[in-house]
């Protein structure tokens, strides 16, 4: 495989930040808040261009759908070695509503634009934890796909995935074009340097919305209120087995 490889980069919250939930219950509180590439898009962004440094591939595409503010991880991206970015402006209440559905439509609209044979994104974003838009996109590409790859190597017309799976790990053949959505293990990110932060702000990101693509952005799912966990409560040290049976007659749980 020598072609193009799409690697989808998500603007979240930092992992580092206390999450806040607006006084309303609408949402969460993202103003004034540090943001970063979402820690799963970093690994598909490092396993892209490992794979263009082997010269297996010729080219790595960064796609970020969102407010302006997602220029930013698009150059990150850049900054570790993707070649030029695609920006999705998606704004106010459709950005609100931005689900893996209407990501999946955006990215496979654009594999199909750029003749990309190849689609890497994280196995999910640490804000929603959905961990639906690569097997979304396969679906609407018809495409195979190597969902939690652990490891990744082309093997001439194919990849060979091992995936993490519940019972230990799983190994997969698939033919290209393909999806493949990075788990933890995958690899460790580089740091971007600062000569390559410095040219990466001469790099090309193109901008378009999701209308220039042809795709529908519309949500059926509606948020009906957001809620921060139910504080854990105080536990108590009991000296015997008979002292813990009475704790917990007494809490009515025997």
């Amino acid at each position: 495989m020598s072609g193009r490889v799409l690697v989808g980069v998500k603007r979240v919250i930092d992992y580092a930040v206390k999450i806040r939930v607006k006084p309303d219950n609408s949402s969460v509180v993202t103003d004034g808040v540090k943001h970063s590439m979402n820690p799963f898009c970093e690994i598909a962004v490092e396993e892209a261009v490992k794979m263009k440094e082997k010269k297996l591939i010729k080219e790595v595409v960064a796609v970020s759908c969102g407010p302006q503010q997602a220029q930013e991880t698009i150059r990150t991206a850049l900054a570790m070695g993707a070649d030029r970015g695609i920006h999705v402006e998606v704004t106010g209440k459709d950005y609100e509503t931005l689900g893996p559905l209407q990501i999946s439509k955006i990215m496979a609209a654009l594999a199909k634009k750029e003749e990309a044979q190849l689609i890497i994104l994280g196995k999910q974003a640490i804000d929603d934890d959905c961990n639906q838009t690569g097997q979304m996109t396969a679906a609407l590409l018809d495409w195979p796909q190597g969902t939690f790859a652990s490891e990744v190597s082309l093997e001439g017309d194919k990849i060979k995935v091992v995936r993490e799976v519940d019972g230990g790990l799983e190994t997969i053949k698939i033919n290209v074009p393909a999806v493949i959505t990075a788990d933890l293990r995958l690899n460790t990110p580089r740091y971007a340097t600062l000569p390559n932060i410095m040219k990466a702000k001469k790099k090309k990101i193109a901008n378009m919305k999701p209308a220039d693509l042809g795709v529908d952005i519309t949500s059926r799912l509606e948020v009906l209120r957001v809620d921060e966990p139910p504080q854990r409560q105080a536990g108590v040290k009991v000296e015997t087995v008979e002292d813990l049976v009475s704790k917990l007659k007494e809490a009515g749980l025997v």
